[in-house]
Parts: structure tokens; sequence; C-alpha cells
């Protein structure tokens, strides 16, 4: 009988994004496996939807069929497992239900939902109907969301017009079902980007830089709500990957400032410091 120890697994820190693709690489599932890698974490994807996109807008959307998002889902639990899930466009009621299913069945922690709305051109993303799905099935299920002002205001039905509203809505938001709530204020107006980090049964958290100036902040929301992901997987608590996956996002708009990608809103540059692969013990 061997009564040797047995020496812990390693293992990479897993994240999945369980979100749509952007053929132009500049938001989706494309910034979100930029972002695991910088990070130094393992990407995997379940693909909600495939866009024709590029820098100047979408051109067209093709949703994937429920059963096969739950395939995919399937396929990396399975077999590889995550430490932390990135959700990002959910295009449909059943896409939302097969989420909900996959965090209640595999016990899923680590979860951050970007509740994806409108692209940065402005383009809508998600069914009407699809919303009230989202905020009963997902808001209760998933450890942060991180909505932006348009999509903060298309859930709560009014306009926020100044930093000195975010605090209400994002404790609207929390009594919606959230968890937690991250709401950027990157669209009002100002020379200082503010968000909000609200949790319940403590003070909220104000999170301030100066405003860059740049075109290239397509996928800023879907490369905020991964690094936050990625750094859960890590270890981190909630408080802390915040605040350092903003500091990464800060230093990937600006190192991307002066890069022209296309003729719209280029990307971020995701790669302007990398890390190598963490590994870890359990």
């Amino acid at each position: 009988m061997n009564t040797q120890p047995t020496t812990p697994l390693k293992h990479y820190p897993r994240v999945l994004t369980i979100a749509g693709s952007d053929s132009g690489g500049g938001a989706g599932i494309q910034a979100d496996l930029k972002t695991f890698a910088a990070l130094g974490c393992y990407g995997m994807t379940a693909i909600t939807a495939l866009t024709a996109q590029n820098t100047i807008g979408v051109q067209g959307i093709h949703g994937i069929p429920a059963e096969f998002l739950k395939a995919q889902i399937q396929s990396v639990m399975d077999d590889i497992g995550v430490n932390a899930i990135k959700i990002g466009m959910l295009h449909a009621p059943e896409i939302v239900d097969v989420v909900a299913w996959a965090i209640d069945h595999y016990q899923l922690k680590n979860v951050v939902l970007d509740p994806v709305m409108v692209a940065t051109s402005g383009d809508r993303l998600i069914a009407s109907e699809t919303v009230q799905v989202l905020v009963r099935e997902l808001f209760p299920r998933a450890t942060l969301i991180t909505p932006n002002l348009d999509e903060a205001v298309l859930l709560l039905g009014r306009e926020i017009s100044d930093a000195s509203e975010l605090e209400l809505a994002g404790r609207d938001l929390l009594a919606m079902g959230a968890c937690a709530v991250l709401l950027k204020g990157g669209h009002l107006r100002g020379d200082d980007v503010m968000d909000l980090l609200v949790q319940p049964n403590s003070p909220s958290e104000r999170l301030a830089s100066r405003r860059i100036q740049s075109r290239n902040v397509h996928g800023t929301g879907c490369t905020l709500s991964s690094a936050i992901a990625a750094n859960l997987a890590l270890g981190l608590g909630l408080s802390e990957a915040v605040h350092c996956a903003r500091q990464f996002i800060v230093q990937a708009i600006a190192h991307g400032a002066d890069i022209t990608t296309g003729h719209g809103h280029g990307p971020l540059n995701h790669g302007f410091a990398p890390v190598p692969m963490h590994a870890v013990h359990g």
C-alpha cells in the first residue's frame, strides 16, 4: 500500500468566457482571450453568437443555438474545469437559461456578468425580451455585474446624468437582485472617469482616473470584466480584483491611444505588458 503523501497537482488559473465573437478582434471573446493571456491565465470559450463586426459597427449577428452553447460549456467543464467565468453577450432568453443552468449545475463561483446590450458604435446587441430574463436569472447568480451607463439606463428605465447619481443607481441595481455592482461612469462628461463599486452592507468604493483622449475604446467593457474574472481566478478578493483590473484597462487604453486600427473605434493594447502563465496548486 502506497502511504506516500500525494503531491497537489498544479494547473493554470482557468477562466471561461461565455460571450459573442467579434470578427474585428476588438471586443467579445477575442478581447477576453487577449486579456486572460496578458494576465497569465488560461482562457477558454463558449460562444453565444457570431457577429460580423469591425471598428465602424456591427453588420450582422448570428445566434448560436442554445443546445450547442450548452455542449460547449459541458465540454470545458467536464474535462478542464474553471476558476472563474466572464459572461458577456447573451442575445436570447434561451441562451440566458443555459448559462443559469450551468452556474447551478456546476456550482460555479467567481462569476462576472457584463450585461452587454449596446456596442461602442451604438448598435443594439440584445433583444428587449431578453433583458427581463437576464435580470431574473443571472443577477442573483453572478458575483458581480459590470454595467456601463447606457446599460444601467436600460435596466433602470431612467437617465443618469452625473456622478452624483451613481450611488443611487448602484443601490437600485442591487435591489434588482445583483450581489455586487461595478457601475462604469465612463460615458459621463468631464476630465475624470468615475466608476463605483457597490456591495451590500458596505460603503461604496469610488474608482477615479484621468480621462485618456482616444478613439480606441472598442472592447473596454469586455476587457474590464475579463480582467476582473482573471484576477478572481488568481485568488484576489472582489475589491482588489476590481482595482487591479481597472489599473490594467487604464494602461491598455493609454498604450493604444496613438495607434490606428480601422476607420472607427479601434481596440485597446491588451499586450502592453504581458506576464508569463501562472501555475497554481489545487
